[in-house]
């Protein structure tokens, strides 16, 4: 999972903003591929989701484009649950062609979905955790529709909500689950948790809604009106162009190994951008998925933060583009006139990594601000708070929260009063955790020094 924007009031925020006040590029793009005749496999990297994996299932048979393999790995190495045995049950009672690969010991999902691009022949390589379900009927359909309209789309996900009871019952009603349950009852077992439990599950999947809202619906809106993609998309449920899958791996396994810092998404994304392709989201195709609750959200945003961190490290020549626009505008390139192209795509810019160490890519500008700002804004309250500026610290949060409230009033499906509720609800778990994000630069930058002193 990607590291999400705490606030809507932010440089990222405001580039967003002119991205949807400009509006998308109008080209009508040629494709030269027909999205019909690709050829897609579906892995699911799975660990310890044996509540979770017939729900995924179910979802997936009810797509109105069937894949032509189904692929888990079940990751659960020592611990390893029942997620196989229930994933080979309901494929035997649905006539569903699924291979499951059960690893001794935990390897990650990295290494799963670099394995499967090089052991299949498949032209779409979709990505799906064995927790989420894919909630539209079209959902793959979109997203491979979509990744064939230019050669320079690499991936598409779309909009990846917290799971609820609500959409596990209505797959729990499905013919496929009932195919499976054999006429027998079925209790879910996510509702056996206890009171405590399930508050603090509420309160984790109300932060990430509107987190997740702020990002997929507003920031990730402008960006790709902006720049035709995102910086980093979710995960979840994306679909992948299998050839530059394995090229990325191919390119990088001699230098990290199995190794991408537990934040393969941002890491996959990032070297996508960097070679000049677009990572693009979707924003009528819908997912939801399981959310930790409200206890583990520090340890996971402290992760996901340090893992963006070196994403940023290991990719800065995406990251430094706002100080290479001056060589676009001193030495600008031969442009070929769009009319003499045979074909046509928007947001098309030419690949190579070489020309990203050069000149930089447009998305990088989204990059640079979204490094920026996580480091800036908290810093920016220590500083009032410390200096004793109650009055500029009270109204900087006040104007920040009623602007973050006013965005997901006007981007969220629900009511208004609703989502401004959550919004102010979730404020202070938001500027929470983004000091937990604070902590993780402040143990970074340390590790970073010594890196960059190490001798040659």
């Amino acid at each position: 999972m990607p590291a999400l924007p705490w606030f809507a009031l932010s440089p990222n925020g405001l580039l967003s903003a002119v991205g949807l006040w400009r509006g998308a590029e109008e080209t009508v793009p040629t494709p030269v591929e027909d999205w019909r005749q690709a050829v897609v496999d579906v892995v699911i990297p799975a660990r310890l989701q044996q509540h979770d994996i017939a729900h995924c299932l179910a979802a997936l048979l009810a797509q109105t484009l069937q894949p032509r393999s189904v692929v888990l790995v079940d990751d659960g190495g020592i611990e390893r649950d029942g997620t196989a045995a229930i994933a080979r049950e309901f494929a035997a009672a649905n006539g569903l062609s699924l291979r499951v690969i059960e690893r001794m010991w935990s390897i990650g999902r990295g290494p799963t979905i670099k394995r499967q691009a090089r052991e299949s022949d498949a032209d779409v390589e979709f990505v799906l955790d064995g927790d989420t379900l894919l909630h539209s009927a079209d959902y793959i359909e979109r997203c491979v529709r979509e990744l064939y309209e230019g050669v320079g789309i690499a991936s598409v996900c779309g909009v990846v909500q917290p799971m609820r009871g609500e959409h596990r019952r209505a797959l729990e009603r499905s013919p496929a689950f009932q195919r499976w349950l054999h006429g027998e009852a079925y209790r879910d077992p996510r509702t056996r948790r206890g009171r405590l439990r399930r508050g603090l599950q509420w309160l984790g999947d109300v932060h990430r809604e509107t987190s997740c809202l702020l990002q997929q619906c507003f920031i990730n809106r402008g960006q790709m009106a902006l720049f035709g993609g995102v910086v980093v998309p979710r995960g979840n449920a994306i679909a992948y162009r299998r050839r530059y899958i394995k090229d990325l791996f191919d390119r990088y396994e001699p230098v990290h190994g199995d190794q991408l810092d537990g934040a393969e998404d941002v890491f996959i994304a990032l070297a996508l951008a960097q070679e000049g392709y677009r990572n693009v989201q979707l924003f009528g195709a819908l997912a939801h998925t399981e959310q930790p609750p409200l206890d583990r959200l520090p340890r996971q945003s402290f992760r996901q933060a340090a893992a963006f961190l070196r994403g940023c490290r290991e990719f800065n020549g995406l990251l430094l583009t706002p100080f290479k626009a001056w060589r676009r505008w001193l030495r600008p390139r031969p442009r070929v006139a769009t009319e003499q192209r045979r074909v046509r795509e928007a947001y098309r810019q030419p690949f190579g990594e070489r020309l990203t160490h050069e000149y930089g890519r447009p998305i990088g500008w989204a990059l640079f601000l979204m490094a920026a700002e996580r480091l800036a804004y908290p810093l920016l309250l220590l500083w009032l708070a410390f200096s004793g500026r109650w009055w500029w610290l009270g109204g900087v949060v006040a104007a920040e929260i009623l602007a973050t409230a006013l965005v997901l009033a006007v981007v969220s499906r629900e009511g208004q009063a609703a989502a401004l509720g959550k919004a102010l609800l979730v404020a202070p778990v938001r500027y929470a955790m983004a000091f937990v994000e604070l902590a993780a630069a402040v143990a970074f930058l340390p590790k970073r020094f010594r890196r960059s002193r190490r001798p040659r």
